[in-house]
């Protein structure tokens, strides 16, 4: 069995379960995530990660409720760690950095903040709240910033229960790419 295949088979056995208090499962979101990120255009690296961004809360298993219990698990560092045994930085630097582009996006985007859904709101309450301009300015400097923004406005966007998308074979030829070091940014 490849890589590809423990990967896909992880996302497809662990990804069933709801995804927090949101109304789709960890699998419909990850789906919508690089389904939105492919139609947009984006990099091989950038649809796996858009993929995988969540991979953490799967590592972790049981972390459903940690966040509404103040708790901030770092799925986004524990996923890109995860990620890294098999994926260069152009995959797993957005997924570490998806959740500070949200504290990033609350601080520089005046009505961001309105637009995100209740369970996100409630985890970026421990995630450590909005940026204030210095945390902004250190995060914008960061490599793969802007793709970690990209992939957390697709994954605002990847939590509608009525979204269709492709099954998830359809991104092996992505995470592929990704793996061979091919892509290039």
């Amino acid at each position: 069995m490849s890589i590809t295949d423990d990967l896909i088979e992880q996302l497809n056995r662990q990804g069933r379960e709801m995804y927090g208090n949101e109304a789709v499962t960890q699998l419909a979101h990850a789906l919508q995530c690089a389904w939105l990120a492919e139609r947009s255009g984006a990099t091989p690296a950038t649809i796996t990660a858009c993929l995988f961004h969540d991979v953490g809360h799967l590592v972790l298993q049981d972390d459903a409720e940690a966040a509404e219990d103040g708790v901030d698990l770092q799925h986004e560092k524990i996923g890109a760690d995860h990620l890294g045994q098999w994926f260069g930085e152009d995959v797993t630097q957005p997924v570490r950095l998806h959740v500070d582009a949200k504290r990033y996006l609350c601080a520089t985007e005046p009505t961001y903040f309105g637009t995100l859904s209740p369970a996100s709101v409630t985890s970026l309450e421990v995630q450590g709240g909005p940026f204030n301009g210095r945390e902004a300015e250190h995060f914008a400097a960061q490599p793969y910033f802007r793709e970690a923004v990209k992939l957390r406005r697709w994954d605002d966007h990847a939590k509608n229960p009525e979204t269709e998308t492709p099954q998830l074979e359809h991104f092996r030829p992505f995470i592929e790419q990704s793996l061979s070091g091919t892509d290039t940014r």
